[in-house]
């Protein structure tokens, strides 16, 4: 018996090459709580990149990554009574959860153990999630965002994943009061815009001076720090109520934490592969703390991109055609971007 479902075109890896090409599948069938999105841009995320190379041994081949998903609702279920056909909406790095489990329950499902991935991943169906970079998703209305008018689409893209990063910790710890100051580690330009928005002074902390007129004069931070200055690190001790770690590569944490008040907390969002090197006295004597974060739950993200919309906050983009996509990933790799790649999927051949 011939298999159902809605012809889709998209770009997958189907190898540890991680090299991206046509690919021809078939989408769920649409159900009753189910809308039918036609995508127009999606962001390239380091994610995709680690999942298209299997960077993390659990990788579904083929795989069509994509979660940082801009479009527009050609279809719906009869059940469907959030979302309108034409409406512009958002999907991110899941559109599924168990919807009973704690985390489900408070509003962070991006948390929940059952999570179902947006891109590699398995469905309600039992078939493997397939992403972004394809012309057509079939989600359910509860995992569906509805993006603000007054956003740019590509540039709205990568708040899916990127933005909700930072907003929601930076919500959730307090890291959104005015007078408050952030210290944003690596260049996460979004931390910086949310945080000029929210009141905050912030400061951009590098270990090279290289990006320093961008932060100050592009991104609007209020001071630039170089991590490897003694001075520098010692005159700023003790003065910043929280930081936004942005970085993936390894990187000492001691030093970072001498920056906080009492109290401070550091949200990693970068991940770092590498153990982290912690001393009791780096934390106890300050009551400081160190937690993570990942991506954020629906009600998260939608309270940001409703944020976003009226701050009119968005990534800095470079987009591409989906023919461009195996370079912009090799140059992702090289951090050669400024700062999100995104693809005009729905003004590409795919």
């Amino acid at each position: 018996m011939e298999k159902e479902g809605l012809p889709a075109l998209g770009w997958a890896a189907r190898d540890t090459s991680g090299h991206l090409s046509p690919y021809s599948f078939l989408r769920r069938v649409q159900e009753d709580d189910d809308v039918t999105i036609k995508v127009l841009f999606c962001g390239i995320c380091h994610t995709d990149l680690h999942i298209a190379k299997n960077a993390w041994g659990n990788t579904l081949y083929p795989v069509v990554p994509g979660h940082e998903i801009v479009g527009v609702v050609t279809d719906i279920g009869r059940g469907v009574d959030g979302f309108k056909i034409g409406e512009t909406v958002g999907v991110g790095y899941f559109l599924g959860s168990c919807r009973t489990c704690i985390s489900c329950s408070k509003g962070y499902e991006n948390y929940c153990a059952k999570l179902e991935l947006t891109s590699n991943g398995v469905g309600r169906d039992g078939e493997n999630t397939r992403g972004g970079f394809s012309d057509v998703l079939v989600v359910n209305q509860e995992y569906v965002l509805r993006v603000p008018e007054s956003l740019p689409l590509d540039g709205a893209a990568p708040l899916l994943c990127a933005g909700v990063t930072v907003y929601g910790p930076m919500m959730r710890h307090g890291l959104n009061a005015p007078g408050k100051h952030l210290g944003v580690v690596g260049l996460g330009h979004l931390a910086v815009k949310f945080g000029k928005a929210f009141g905050m002074t912030v400061t951009v902390i590098r270990s090279s001076p290289r990006k320093r007129q961008e932060a100050l004069e592009r991104l609007g931070a209020d001071a630039f720090l170089l991590s490897n200055d003694p001075e520098q690190m010692k005159a700023a001790a003790g003065t910043m109520d929280g930081i936004i770690d942005t970085v993936s590569a390894g990187h000492p944490i001691v030093p970072l934490l001498d920056l906080l008040s009492p109290m401070g907390q550091i949200v990693l969002v970068g991940g770092p592969s590498e153990p982290l090197e912690l001393p009791a006295y780096a934390i106890v004597p300050g009551g400081k703390g160190i937690v993570g974060n990942c991506v954020g739950g629906i009600r998260d993200c939608q309270a940001m991109l409703d944020f976003a919309g009226k701050h009119g906050i968005t990534a800095d983009v470079e987009v591409v055609k989906m023919d461009y996509v195996n370079t912009a990933v090799q140059r992702l790799e090289r951090n050669d971007v400024r700062y999100r790649f995104v693809i005009d999927v729905s003004g590409s051949q795919l």
